[in-house]
C-alpha cells in the first residue's frame, strides 16, 4: 500500500511538473475541462480551477477567435479518420498577449464507440514560431531580392549548366522566364560567350582564387545580339571540400562599354574629319614598322600641308575652312589604299602612313595621286576654290628606324617642298637634314641675338645723279655674333620673317636708324635722310604707324629724314589695306619708297594711288644691261614712268662705269651701289660723309 502511494505521488508530481498542460476535456462546444495539470497556469495565465468545468472561462474562449474553427475542424477530421490529432494555433493569455501552442491528443470513446472526451498535451511553441517567422520573413526578403533585383543571379554546375537563375538574368539574356533560360542552355561555354574559351578562363580563375570579380565578357542573347556583362562569382563547396556549384551575379555593362568606346574613339580620332589623330599615329606607325620588319619590305611616312589653307581660312572664315578640311580628308582617304592610314595632326597638316611597300616607285605614284586629288577645284557656299598641297616623304628603314625620326624627316622634306614652289612632293635626304639642322640652329641663335644685342647697322650712301652729292643712305642690318664672322641678312631675314622675329628686329632697326640720323645732325650738322626696309610681315602690323610715330617722338627726328622702303610683293595680300597703311604712314611726314620695283606685283593701276616718293629699281635689271639690251628698255620705261607720275627713281646695285653712265643718260634720279660705296659700319660711314667733297650741306 505504501509503494502504491509512492507511485501515485510520483505520477502526480510528473504530471503537474511537466512543462505545458495535460488535460482531459469533454468533446463539446466549450471543450469543457474535467482535468488540467498545474502547467495550465504558466501556459494560459489561468489557474487550473478557473478552467475546470468552465468555472471562470472555457478553453474555447481561451482559444484565439480566428483559429477556433480551424482547430475544431482539424481535430474532427483526425477523429473521423481514427487518428491522433496534432494542431498548432494561438491562444489568448490571461495577460492579454497572444501565444502559439501545439496540441497533441487522442479521443476517448464510450461503450457505444462514440467520442465523449479528449485527452492530450498542450505546449508553448512561441519561441519556435518566432524563429520560423523570422526565417520566413528573411526568406521572403531574399527571395524578393533574388526575383526583383536588377542584377542577374545564378548558380551553375562546374561543367557549365544552369541550376538556378533569377528573372533579371533571364530578361538580360532575352528569355521570358528563368525556366526558359535554364532549359535553353546545354553548354554555357559554347552558347553564352562570344570569345571562344572565355568560360574556361572564368572557371580557371575560380579554381585559382575561389572567387572572380568584374569578369567582363561579350555574350550572346537569345536573338544572337550581343551585350557586355560583368560577373562576380564564388565557389560553393560541401563539407568535404568538393565543388557543389558556382554562384554569382551578372551586371549588364553595355552602356558603360559603349561610352568607353565612344570616349576612346574621340581620344583617337579628329572630331572634325573623323580621321585618326595624333594620339593614334604613333601606334599605327609602330605597327607598320613591325610589319615591315616581319616581311622585309618598306613603309613610308608622308607629311602633307595644304598650301593655301591659311589664306582661305582667314579671309573666308573658319566655317569655310572646316568644310574645306572635311573635303580634303575624304579626298586623301580615297587617294590611298585601304591598308594605308590618313591622320590629321591639326590645322591643315596631315600625315599619311603607307605600308607594305616593295617598290619605292609605288610611293611616287601614291604621292602623285594625292597631289592630283587635292588640286581638283572645289565649291563651298557657291564659291570656287583651288587648293594644292606640299608633301614630304621619309622611308623606313632608309630614313629612320623609329616613328619620331620618320615624322621629323618627313616634316623636313615637306619644308623643302614648300620652298620648291609648293604643289609638289620631296623625298628626304641627308643633305636636306643638314640644311634643316643649320636652319634650326640659326633660328635658335637668332632669338638669342635679340637678347644679346648682336645686331648692328651698316649704311650705304645714295648719290644724286644731278649734283653728285650724297643725298641719303640706306640702313642695312648685319648680325655680329661675339667672336664669330659677320652674318649676312640673306641668311637670316627670311627666318626672322617666318618666325615673327622680324617684328622685334624691324622695330630695333627703325629706332637705331632714327637715333643715328639725329646723332649725325647733332654731331656733324649733316642732315642725311636714312632709308629703312620694312618687311611684309612688319608692314601688316596694325600698329606700325603708331610705332613709327613714337620712335620719331623719342628720337626727335624730323619725319622727312626717315624713308621707309616697302617691297612691292607686300601688295599681293591685301591691296586696299596696303594703300590704307601707306596713307597712314605718309600722314606722319615720312618718305615712302617702293623697293625692288619691277620684280613683284607691278600693277600700274595701283601705282597711281600710292602716296610714294620714290621707285627703287631692282638690281637684277641694272646688273645685266651690258649683256641684255632688253633690260635697258625696262630701265628706261621705269624712269619715264616715274617722271610722268612725279616720282623720283633710284637704281640700286650700280657697280660699273657703264651702268652709271647709262642710268645717268636716261634721267635716273639717284644711284646706290658698290660703284660709289659698299655698306659701311657706323663709324666709317660717318668718316665717309665728312671726307666727301659732295656731302650734304650742313643746315
Amino acid at each position: 500500500m505504501v509503494a502504491f502511494k509512492n507511485d501515485k505521488h510520483m505520477h502526480d508530481a510528473l504530471i503537474h511538473n511537466l512543462e505545458g498542460m495535460l488535460y482531459c476535456c469533454l468533446y463539446d462546444q466549450d471543450w469543457t475541462m474535467v482535468f488540467v495539470s498545474n502547467g495550465c497556469k504558466e501556459l494560459t495565465g489561468y489557474a487550473p480551477e478557473d478552467l475546470l468545468h468552465n468555472q471562470y472561462i472555457s478553453y474555447e474562449a481561451v482559444t484565439f477567435a480566428e483559429d477556433r474553427v480551424m482547430v475544431r475542424d482539424t481535430i474532427q477530421n483526425a477523429l473521423t479518420e481514427g487518428n491522433r490529432y496534432e494542431v498548432e494555433y494561438r491562444i489568448n493569455h490571461a495577460d492579454g498577449s497572444v501565444i502559439w501552442v501545439l496540441e497533441r491528443g487522442n479521443p476517448i470513446y464510450n461503450n457505444a464507440g462514440m467520442v465523449i472526451a479528449l485527452e492530450g498535451y498542450i505546449q508553448n511553441i512561441a519561441k519556435r514560431k518566432g524563429i520560423e517567422q523570422s526565417l520566413l520573413a528573411a526568406e521572403l526578403k531574399y527571395r524578393s531580392i533574388f526575383e526583383n533585383t536588377l542584377e542577374g543571379i545564378f548558380q551553375t554546375t562546374a561543367d557549365g549548366h544552369y541550376l538556378i537563375v533569377n528573372q533579371s538574368l533571364a530578361h538580360m539574356y532575352g528569355y521570358s522566364s528563368p525556366d526558359e533560360l535554364i532549359h535553353a542552355f546545354n553548354s554555357i561555354q559554347e552558347q553564352l560567350y562570344v570569345k571562344p574559351g572565355r568560360r574556361e578562363e572564368f572557371v580557371q580563375l575560380l579554381k585559382e582564387n575561389e572567387s572572380v570579380e568584374k569578369f567582363e565578357s561579350l555574350v550572346y542573347r537569345k536573338d544572337k545580339s550581343t551585350i557586355w556583362i560583368s560577373e562576380n562569382a564564388r565557389v560553393v563547396n560541401d563539407e568535404s571540400g568538393n565543388i557543389l556549384y558556382y554562384e554569382g551575379t551578372v551586371e549588364n555593362i553595355t552602356a558603360r562599354k559603349n561610352y568607353e568606346e565612344k570616349l576612346e574613339y574621340q581620344a583617337m580620332h579628329d572630331s572634325l574629319t573623323g580621321l585618326p589623330n595624333r594620339n593614334m599615329l604613333n601606334d599605327r606607325l609602330q605597327l607598320c614598322i613591325n610589319f615591315a620588319n616581319r616581311y622585309k619590305n618598306k613603309m613610308a611616312v608622308a607629311f602633307l600641308d595644304l598650301d593655301q589653307f591659311k589664306l582661305i581660312n582667314d579671309s573666308m572664315g573658319h566655317e569655310v575652312g572646316d568644310q574645306l578640311l572635311v573635303i580634303m580628308a575624304k579626298r586623301l582617304s580615297s587617294a590611298v589604299r585601304e591598308i594605308d592610314t590618313v591622320v590629321r595632326l591639326g590645322g591643315d597638316e596631315f600625315v599619311i602612313v603607307l605600308t607594305n611597300i616593295d617598290d619605292t616607285n609605288d610611293i611616287f605614284m601614291s604621292m602623285q595621286r594625292i597631289l592630283e586629288a587635292v588640286a581638283v577645284p572645289l565649291t563651298i557656299n557657291n564659291m570656287d576654290y583651288l587648293v594644292t598641297c606640299s608633301i614630304g616623304v621619309s622611308i623606313y628603314p632608309d630614313d629612320g628606324l623609329d616613328a619620331n625620326l620618320l615624322l621629323r624627316n618627313a616634316d623636313t622634306a615637306m619644308y623643302k617642298a614648300k620652298k620648291a614652289g609648293r604643289n609638289n612632293f620631296q623625298i628626304y635626304t641627308q643633305a636636306l637634314n643638314a640644311a634643316l639642322t643649320e636652319r634650326v640652329t640659326l633660328e635658335y641663335n637668332l632669338r638669342q641675338a635679340i637678347e644679346l644685342e648682336e645686331f648692328i647697322l651698316h649704311y650705304q650712301p645714295k648719290v644724286d645723279f644731278a649734283t653728285g652729292k650724297v643725298c641719303g643712305a640706306e640702313a642695312l642690318i648685319r648680325w655680329q655674333p661675339e667672336g664669330q664672322d659677320l652674318i649676312s641678312p640673306l641668311k637670316f631675314i627670311n627666318i626672322a620673317e617666318e618666325t615673327g622675329l622680324i617684328e622685334t628686329i624691324g622695330e630695333w632697326v627703325l629706332a637705331t636708324a632714327c637715333y643715328k640720323a639725329k646723332a649725325l645732325q647733332q654731331k656733324t650738322g649733316l642732315h642725311v635722310p636714312i632709308a629703312v626696309n620694312v618687311s611684309p610681315r612688319q608692314f601688316r602690323q596694325s600698329n606700325l604707324a603708331n610705332t613709327i610715330k613714337k620712335i620719331l617722338a623719342v628720337t626727335q627726328l624730323d619725319p622727312s629724314y626717315l624713308e621707309l622702303e616697302i617691297t612691292e610683293n607686300t601688295l599681293i595680300d591685301d591691296s586696299s589695306k596696303f594703300i590704307e597703311t601707306l596713307h597712314s604712314l605718309k600722314k606722319l611726314g615720312v618718305k615712302l619708297a617702293i623697293d625692288d620695283f619691277g620684280t613683284g606685283y607691278s600693277s600700274l593701276a595701283y601705282l597711281k594711288d600710292f602716296p610714294i616718293d620714290r621707285l627703287k629699281i631692282d638690281k637684277v635689271f641694272v646688273s645685266s644691261i651690258e649683256e641684255d639690251p632688253t633690260n635697258k628698255a625696262i630701265l628706261k620705261a621705269i624712269v619715264v614712268l616715274g617722271q610722268s607720275l612725279g616720282i623720283e627713281v633710284i637704281a640700286e646695285g650700280v657697280e660699273t662705269q657703264y651702268q652709271y653712265d647709262y642710268l645717268k643718260s636716261i634721267g635716273c634720279d639717284q644711284l646706290q651701289g658698290y660703284y660709289y660705296s659698299k655698306p659701311l659700319p657706323e663709324q666709317q660711314f660717318e668718316q665717309f660723309l665728312l671726307t666727301q667733297p659732295n656731302s650734304p650741306t650742313p643746315q
